[in-house]
């Protein structure tokens, strides 16, 4: 089946601000051409070393709705963030939507781009989420600590590290609230101030998809996270899920075992201080690893991903990686699969 044609048509000035500009996040006017219906869209460039690449990844808004149409430069397979956002609805972890397209600038192709739902009003509307609030972590200083890890000095501000999306004045207090609390409160408060504002079973179950897929940089950074209108608990979404399946970031080969079973950041070693919170998160990764977090389950999804977009990367001379490792990718995804699971069960008995 062939990938819908994303067409963006960028004027000569609006492409002169958009290079000259490379590294804020100003948008320029465009149009997109989807199907033969044309609508006015605003753009810019996205990531944060990627910019540098000679293949860009850009934000569209349309419709008042951000995509993201990222280029994947670093993913030889180009399915990474896909298929991880694929899993993370199975073990019970909302994720945005995703989909291969034809991307296409002033008649000029792009080859393969992945677009990305992005999360804001309308992608809890969608799926009838109420939420208060919203915040992206953008950078590790989101770690929920009250120390910056570079320094170790204490960050300059709560919210170091977070980037404010929508809700009231009052979401920002409330968000500080919670950080300042799990640091500073007396250990016979602090258990049941967490689960006063933390949906836990959400939270260890965003922890273990990270856990699972291998993202290394998933704990402090790299996530959304969001107080639920309906319990005013805090919620986890995931984000940038492209250094996974056995590769990292850069699209390095990386050892199964990179990941800790356990995660990493603050917060999670408090749960994992708590005996029944800890049991609770190894019944999840159980579950995961009968059900969902299987060859059985992921390996068809992978497959029918690679085989759509396979003849139009066969095309592309633009990518960073080869056509014939591209065609490896399956291989290596399934084999992070086989090792994954095996480190899991293995550090499950130890956790």
């Amino acid at each position: 089946m062939p990938l819908t044609v994303r067409a963006l048509i960028i004027s000569d000035s609006a492409s002169r601000e958009l290079e000259k500009n490379l590294w804020n996040d100003n948008y320029v006017p465009a149009k997109m051409i989807t199907n033969g219906r044309t609508e006015s869209v605003s753009v810019r460039y996205r990531g944060g070393h990627t910019r540098s690449y000679p293949k860009r990844s850009y934000e569209v808004v349309r419709k008042n709705q951000a995509f993201h149409y990222n280029a994947e430069f670093d993913d030889p397979s180009m399915i990474r963030n896909a298929l991880s956002f694929a899993f993370f609805p199975m073990i019970g972890v909302p994720a945005p939507r995703t989909k291969h397209v034809h991307f296409m600038i002033n008649g000029q192709s792009q080859g393969v781009y992945l677009e990305i739902e992005g999360v804001e009003k309308l992608f809890f509307r969608r799926r009838r989420i109420g939420a208060s609030s919203l915040f992206y972590a953008i950078n590790d200083k989101a770690d929920f600590s009250l120390y910056s890890s570079e320094s170790n000095r204490t960050k300059s501000s709560l919210l170091a590290g977070y980037e404010y999306r929508f809700g009231d004045a009052s979401e920002k207090t409330k968000l500080k609230s919670f950080i300042r609390g799990i640091n500073t409160l007396k250990e016979s408060r602090k258990e049941s101030f967490i689960k006063s504002r933390l949906d836990v079973q959400n939270y260890l179950s965003w922890l273990a998809g990270a856990v699972l897929t291998g993202n290394y940089d998933g704990f402090e950074q790299n996530y959304s996270i969001y107080r639920s209108r309906v319990t005013g608990k805090l919620r986890m979404i995931p984000w940038d899920y492209e250094g996974t399946w056995g590769r990292n970031c850069y699209g390095r080969i990386v050892a199964g075992d990179l990941v800790a079973v356990s995660g990493y950041n603050y917060l999670t070693r408090k749960l994992m201080s708590y005996p029944h919170i800890k049991r609770q998160y190894k019944l999840i990764l159980q579950k995961a690893l009968i059900g969902p977090f299987t060859e059985n389950r992921l390996m068809p999804i992978a497959e029918k991903m690679i085989n759509q977009i396979t003849p139009y990367i066969r095309e592309d001379s633009a990518r960073r990686w080869s056509y014939g490792e591209f065609l490896n990718e399956s291989s290596v995804i399934r084999n992070y699969i086989r090792e994954r699971r095996a480190i899991v069960k293995e550090e499950l008995s130890n956790l």
